[in-house]
């Protein structure tokens, strides 16, 4: 098997393009089947995991070369964005077996993310696993794949300290608020959204115990739901164009693929609030929020790449904790290396079970026929017996037989480890009796499958 990962990320393209090409979850499933239906000739095993930072599918398919798959797999993708395939190969990366699980390990440990160590990755990664296995296209092999980033995750937070190290996004926009504003507790909050970023948010911005916030959502009664947490207002995103001037700070983060706050309505907000500014930021992918709004005077409006260049990290012990958690990764790696080059053998384990079945039912039709005819049981099962033998012996004293010199001894040594194995095989003695075997066996006379 071979695994291959192909993607773009926050360091390798922008924020629109990655906007074009992220998926909601509720995409998902009909991406894949998509996916699947444009690889037919191949039927891989795949996944996509798709983020504000990243969209990356994760293939497993036979021994196929990268090159046939990864150019319908980019056009694939370069259709769901409508964006031309030479533009998306500019940004894209394509990764195979060992670097696939490496990037996959890091990716799922926080070390690939715009901000190092966020926990929020992994839940989103199980996320997508779920979800292709629900459509079907999660098969053994990148079952393993995932399986194995989650447990390296899970031994690079509880062994080294790269979670202490983590800035969240929600934390930086509130020291940005904190830089433009003198107090925030004066400040009246809004939350676009309810999901997973807009509660970590609002639990930063609640512990600076601001005068008031809200809850905009599409579904009121989740957003109702988020906002009881918090003793906050709940309003209906219908609402926001006229209730947008009350707000101090707009952090939006929904799953919308066109902006929901545009720059018509913020300018009727800035003119209702008589110029005072309004610090926006927008945390969605893609954009939830028109990027013409950052031309406004008195906006200050942040996105997710804006403010990763915020999130800093203490440095030696930053560095000490990667370096702990690239040896666990390394680790993992070798890992799941192996297992797939044991993968490698199963075909050929599955064909050698068949070819004994068969012969199994040879023999046993043919003892059937001689209990039948009235032959003696003792007898037909020493037929039976030489039979299978003889079938399963045929082919290696043939090849024995039929060697010479070095290839001889080469090969007398594997029969040595095969089939001797309880008689003390691997030394010379044992060599010695196997490269005499086609002659000692039989008095020189290859056996004859029946």
């Amino acid at each position: 098997m071979s695994v291959i990962t192909f993607g773009l990320n926050h360091q390798t393209a922008p924020l629109d393009l990655r906007g074009r090409l992220a998926f909601t979850p509720e995409q998902l499933a009909p991406a894949l089947r998509g996916l699947n239906e444009r690889l037919e000739r191949v039927d891989p095993e795949a996944a996509i995991v798709s983020t504000c930072n990243r969209t990356e599918l994760y293939l497993a398919v036979g021994a196929t070369p990268t090159a046939p798959l990864f150019e319908p797999a980019l056009y694939w993708l370069a259709e769901q964005g409508r964006v031309s395939a030479e533009h998306l190969q500019q940004h894209a990366y394509v990764m195979r077996d060992r670097d696939a699980a490496r990037h996959a390990f890091r990716v799922a440990s926080g070390l690939d993310s715009m901000v190092l160590g966020e926990p929020q990755i992994l839940g989103q990664m199980k996320q997508a696993v779920r979800l292709a296995d629900e459509a079907g296209t999660l098969g053994t092999t990148l079952h393993q794949l995932f399986q194995r980033s989650f447990s390296v995750a899970k031994e690079v937070r509880t062994s080294t300290e790269i979670g202490a190290h983590s800035i969240s996004m929600a934390a930086a926009a509130v020291r940005l608020a904190g830089e433009l504003f003198e107090d925030l507790r004066q400040l009246h909050i809004l939350f676009v959204g309810a999901g997973e970023m807009i509660e970590l948010a609002a639990t930063h911005f609640a512990a600076r115990q601001p005068r008031g916030m809200a809850v905009a959502n599409r579904t009121l009664e989740r957003g109702e739901k988020l906002a009881a947490r918090f003793g906050a207002q709940a309003l209906r995103l219908a609402d926001l164009p006229t209730r947008l001037h009350e707000f101090d700070v707009v952090i939006s983060c929904t799953a919308s693929t066109l902006p929901i706050i545009g720059l018509g309505a913020v300018e009727r907000a800035l003119r209702a609030r008589r110029r005072r500014p309004i610090f926006m930021v927008d945390l969605a992918v893609p954009r939830d929020i028109e990027p013409e709004v950052a031309q406004l005077s008195d906006i200050y409006l942040y996105t997710v790449d804006d403010l990763s260049e915020r999130v800093q990290s203490a440095g030696e012990k930053r560095q000490a904790a990667v370096q702990q958690a690239e040896a666990i990764i390394d680790a993992g790696v070798q890992s799941f290396a192996h297992w797939l080059d044991q993968r490698a053998a199963v075909p050929l384990i599955q064909a050698l079970n068949r070819q004994a079945d068969d012969w199994g039912a040879a023999e046993l039709a043919r003892a059937r026929k001689l209990l039948a005819r009235g032959e003696p049981v003792e007898q037909v099962l020493q037929a039976l017996a030489r039979g299978l033998t003889g079938k399963m012996l045929h082919g290696t004293l043939a090849e024995l037989h039929g060697a010479e010199g070095a290839e001889r001894e080469r090969l007398a040594h594997t029969v040595s480890r095969l089939f001797l194995r309880s008689s003390g095989s691997g030394n010379g003695n044992s060599s010695g009796n196997a490269s005499a075997g086609p002659s000692a066996a039989g008095g020189g006379r290859r056996p004859t499958p029946r």
